[in-house]
This record gives structure tokens, sequence and C-alpha cells, in this order.
């Protein structure tokens, strides 16, 4: 069945909205286009324009009802005016995600201030200001709203020269608890998806400063990390946004406060 054949059916049941950060690459895109195949009006986010126009029209072109909005996660301005196009253009918001963040891989003694400022500006600070926006907005409708977080198996578990990233998803899985029994009285769920290694270039990224930092050979730390995945081979982006689709639906509508590993098998919690 071709995308527009999807779009056109879907599109005949959609009532909800929802909007992804950092949604013009990688895991964010993949979950964009999973939900506009779920039947959800989707805003698309990004700090990159260019790539944030190419994301769109790739979206509109195959049918879909989505608008794209460019900003910063670490912003809070920028947020709330996110949550409020999403309202101004589709009526309501239903799910927000916060996927937007960055990686950091460097030997714990080299890490410098100016760079914990940037993981935790984006990782942590961005996830709370979506938080806030989206459910100053949920609180104020009927039905129950979905708030979705990035996490990672790197908030579960410690890794060697990523310890900075690890921090900063720890404190996303907190977050994401403390959150979840904070909004329950407005029928706000609080989740997480927490991905493993997945296939997109911020592997390639992470796999270079093994290479740069530990004198690794290129795609090195990349075999170490995917040997063991008793899925049997490396993470896809639509894996993840497999997770996301079910929960955003109503199929999860008794799931809260949870950090749910998508991993093939790498750690178990």
């Amino acid at each position: 069945m071709s995308d527009n054949q999807n779009a056109q059916d879907s599109k005949t049941t959609a009532t909800k909205v929802a909007v992804v950060t950092g949604s013009a690459v990688g895991l964010g895109n993949a979950i964009a286009k999973r939900l506009a195949h779920d039947g959800f009006k989707v805003v698309i986010h990004d700090i990159n324009e260019d790539n944030l126009k190419k994301a769109e029209k790739e979206l509109t072109d195959a049918g879909f009802d989505v608008s794209a909005v460019v900003g910063n996660v670490l912003k809070r301005d920028d947020q709330f005016k996110l949550a409020k196009h999403a309202v101004d253009t589709f009526g309501r918001l239903d799910v927000f995600v916060n996927n937007a963040g960055v990686e950091s891989v460097a030997p714990f003694l080299e890490i410098e201030e100016s760079e914990i400022d940037r993981v935790f500006d984006i990782n942590i600070k961005g996830v709370i200001f979506g938080t806030q926006a989206a459910a100053e907005q949920m609180k104020n409708q009927d039905g129950i709203g979905k708030i979705i977080n990035a996490c990672s198996i790197a908030g579960h578990e410690g890794y060697e020269m990523l310890s900075l990233y690890c921090a900063s998803k720890f404190a996303v899985r907190a977050f994401t608890y403390a959150t979840a029994k904070e909004l329950a009285k407005y029928d706000i769920r609080v989740n997480a998806y927490c991905p493993g290694v997945a296939d997109t270039s911020m592997w390639e990224r992470i796999d270079q400063a093994f290479v740069e930092h530990k004198g690794y050979e290129p795609k090195q730390a990349w075999n170490e990390f995917t040997s063991g995945i008793l899925a049997g081979r490396p993470q896809q982006p639509n894996d993840v946004a497999n997770l996301v689709s079910f929960l955003a639906s109503e199929d999860s509508d008794y799931i809260t406060g949870q950090t749910i590993l998508t991993d093939g098998g790498m750690v178990f919690r």
C-alpha cells in the first residue's frame, strides 16, 4: 500500500494531534512518520531549518496532515510556542514526544563546563520545558494526554566514555517517574522509551569518538556494542518508533511512569 493511500485511510479517523521534537532526522523522524501513519496530525520540530523543510515535504507529499516549527528545545518560550502552534493549527494536543537530544562522548576527566551545560540544557531542560508546555495544554482538554520522553539504555546503565550522557539520561528517567505522579490527576500519562544501539548518525559520531580518544579502529566500538544484542542485529529507527506508537495509542492508557527498554536484549531491568 502506498504512503498516499495510507495517509488517506488514516485521515478518515484522525482526531488526535502529536508533537515530536527533534524530528527532522534520525529516531525523531521515524517516530513522526509512524505517528502520521497511525492517523495523528503531526507537528514536526527541529533546530535545523533545512532538514526540517525536507522532512515536512516528504510527509506532506505522502498526504499526511503535518506542520513544521523551527525551534530550540532549551528555550522555554520556544516550547510553549510549539504547543500553541499545535493547538492553533490542529485544534488540540494529545501527544508530546520529547525526542530532541544530544550525545556526549569523552573521557570523564576531560569534560569541560561548557560541555556539561550543552548536554544538560538540551537533554534535561529540553524535556522539562517540553513537559511543562504540553501539560499546561493537556490539563485543560478532555481525554488522556500522553507525554513521552527520550531516555536510553544509558539511563539504566553506566558506560565508559559516556558518563555525561548517562547522567543526563538517568535524570530523564527520574523526571519521568516524578512527573507521572504529579500529572496523574490531570489524566496525563508520562512514560519514556529507552533505545539501545541504533543505526543512526549519532552512533557514527560515538564510534568516531572512540577512535579519537581510545585508539579504536573505525567501527570497533560499534561492533563491540552490537555483538551481544540478543535479537541478533543492531537497532533500526523503526524499532523505536514502534514502541512510541504504542505509548501514544489508547492501548497504553493504563501505563504511566515507566521507562521502557527497546534494545533487542542488552540491558535487563
